[in-house]
């Protein structure tokens, strides 16, 4: 009996170090693959006859995406609740010979946005390429906020992407094709003044992005054909952020929504699991993390960026 379990001791021990060394393998194939990829990114994927839905295309970042993925052949739905500004992102879109549709949807409104789904299958055929980029930043201290304001900004943020992804996500999975794009923010890696329910949103935007793909990667079912691509902008200049501090304009500069809207489409072509806008803040935010609270505040109080308060 002793040396019965002296063996299985002995195998149990020679299993877990196994599994240990194909862990290690993995753990350094995926390093080497993530460095090589870091001077080699991925080829571009083709958005060519893709049936994309955006909401928020009414103006900035929205629009601009929408212009590009368009003149890359996609076919382009733009959803706002800004009609005029909607029709006019449709038909610069269809100026450049461009396929877009206009629809107007509440996205907040689960029920609206099933209305919308089953409409656009209908009209245009099954969505293969959601980006959620609609939302709202009201900024000022957090006891000046409102219930209404807290409450408008949850259910444009962040609620609203589970009513989209639960509406289109079906349809994705039945063909094991698609792609989820989330619009968070920097500040959903980092906690900013006078943004307190923008920030809770906007990490509540990777938090959903990251459980969801999980979700699907652990499903016993192959979903390897979805893809899910979160962006993290600094400060882009879309009119939502009306007084914007930065300390250091070279190095950190706000950035156009036109040089966004390049960086974002990069990022959706090479299937880019996240990416922060610009890339270099990626690498600043992973340093800042690794270092114990006080170094990262001393850090962050040196740079001192953010946003004073504005009417909204």
């Amino acid at each position: 009996m002793a040396d019965q379990t002296l063996g299985r001791k002995i195998y149990d021990g020679a299993i877990v170090a196994l599994e240990v060394m194909v862990l290690d393998l993995k753990m350094m194939f995926s390093l080497i693959k993530a460095i090589f990829e870091f001077f080699v990114p991925p080829k571009l994927k083709s958005v060519e006859n893709e049936i994309i839905l955006i909401t928020g295309t009414g103006h900035g970042m929205g629009r601009e995406v929408a212009l590009r993925l368009g003149r890359l052949g996609g076919k382009v739905i733009c959803v706002d609740i800004n009609k005029k500004g909607n029709q006019e992102t449709v038909d610069l879109i269809r100026k450049e010979s461009g396929k877009a549709y206009r629809y107007e949807c509440d996205v907040t409104n689960r029920e609206a946005v099933l209305e919308l789904k089953e409409k656009v299958c209908r009209e245009v055929g099954e969505v293969t390429m959601l980006i959620n980029n609609a939302g709202i930043m009201p900024c000022k201290p957090f006891l000046a906020h409102n219930a209404a304001e807290i409450r408008a900004v949850f259910e444009l943020n962040i609620i609203a992407h589970h009513w989209t992804c639960q509406a289109f996500l079906p349809s994705m999975m039945e063909r094991n094709h698609g792609h989820i794009v989330a619009m968070s923010s920097m500040a959903g890696l980092l906690g900013l003044r006078n943004l307190v329910p923008y920030c809770a949103t906007k990490y509540g935007v990777r938090g959903f992005m990251e459980s969801l793909s999980e979700e699907l990667r652990e499903h016993p079912k192959d979903y390897s054909g979805i893809k899910f691509t979160t962006i993290f902008p600094y400060i882009v200049d879309t009119g939502l952020c009306k007084n914007p501090k930065v300390k250091f304009t070279n190095l950190m500069k706000i950035v156009s929504p036109q040089e966004a809207a390049d960086q974002i489409v990069d990022s959706i072509r090479r299937n880019y699991f996240s990416n922060t806008i610009p890339k270099s803040m990626h690498y600043n935010i992973m340093m800042a993390n690794a270092l114990p609270r006080d170094v990262g505040l001393h850090a962050k109080d040196f740079v001192d960026s953010g946003l004073d308060p504005h009417p909204y």
